[in-house]
């Protein structure tokens, strides 16, 4: 239960106390969110609040994945995959927020950073920590595939794929953590029916959002910015392939793969119909918003399918 129980507590502690510490200095830095006048007009008055909050959860996640390191190595590629990531969040949010660079890291230089940090990952996952491509493949009895070289740009696709699917989910207050919570908590069920040790990994996740969701839900104190949503994909991405199922994220995932899916879909028809739009706003969480919901009600509907979702999932195992 140590495994389990005291990351939990501890990565919660740890965010729960710098909350009150980070915010306000986010604040007196002037590390303010900006929202877009074209964006949905309720969100005009979240203008001003802090952002890069995403720091709170990260230092939790890893102060206390470190304690656990030692014992259980395989927390090594998926912290360097979700500290990876937390830093290259943390410059595009630098360059935005800071220096005041409407876009932050162009999306070729941010795109080549991923690529960079996935192979990283890939390399040290493989050749370091022993863990093979191949897949584990649901509603098989714990059968594996061997993909060959296939399993190499999947790699890329599922990595990227996650984290920026992650990052568009980051849209309203306390969306993006509660998601991925219930994604941690199963990552550790897990981790325990697989004997893959990475239960304090997971646990420390579970914990450090818990924490941060204090400062977090509606009406949120913080955001947590691409420092945070990048991270928080980097975690997800890098648990599933230390797992070898990679393919359950479609499942547990669903929810960041509709996300991206629609800002694709709604690009895509945007450019072939000449300024048409297949939803009312992209990402859809701001589609069902401007249908009349509230924040909190899709938080929660999201929420409870990611929980049925991850439940459908462990039957997969």
């Amino acid at each position: 239960m140590t495994q389990i129980v005291l990351p939990v507590l501890i990565a919660f502690a740890i965010s729960a106390v710098l909350g009150p510490i980070v915010i306000p200095i986010l604040r007196n830095l002037k590390l303010k969110q900006t929202e877009r006048k074209e964006g949905v007009q309720s969100h005009l008055k979240k203008a001003g609040t802090p952002t890069m909050g995403g720091i709170i959860f990260l230092a939790a996640y890893t102060v206390t994945s470190i304690i656990y390191m030692g014992k259980f190595p395989l927390i090594r590629p998926i912290l360097l995959l979700t500290l990876g990531f937390g830093l290259i969040g943390f410059l595009d949010d630098y360059l935005k927020v800071v220096l005041k660079s409407s876009d932050g890291l162009k999306p070729k230089q941010k795109l080549l950073l991923q690529i960079i940090l996935t192979t990283v990952f890939a390399v040290y996952m493989v050749k370091f920590a022993g863990i093979p491509l191949t897949l584990r493949l649901p509603f098989t009895g714990g059968r594996f595939a061997d993909i060959g070289w296939l399993a190499v740009p999947l790699l890329y696709i599922a990595v990227i794929g996650t984290v920026n699917g992650v990052n568009f989910t980051d849209g309203l207050d306390g969306l993006a953590s509660s998601v991925t919570v219930i994604v941690a908590v199963f990552f550790t069920i897990a981790g325990v029916i697989l004997k893959k040790q990475i239960e304090p990994s997971a646990c420390a996740a579970v914990g450090a959002l818990m924490g941060f969701l204090l400062f977090n839900a509606y009406p949120a104190k913080v955001f947590m910015g691409d420092t945070g949503s990048l991270a928080l994909g980097g975690f997800v991405a890098g648990t599933a392939y230390v797992l070898q199922m990679p393919i359950y994220i479609l499942i547990i995932g669903l929810i960041y793969l509709i996300e991206v899916v629609s800002v694709m879909l709604q690009v895509t028809y945007f450019k072939k119909t000449g300024g048409k739009r297949l939803f009312k706003m992209a990402p859809i969480h701001h589609h069902f918003e401007l249908c009349g919901w509230s924040e909190t009600r899709i938080v929660a509907v999201f929420t409870i399918v990611t929980a049925l979702l991850c439940l459908v999932a462990l039957l997969g195992l």
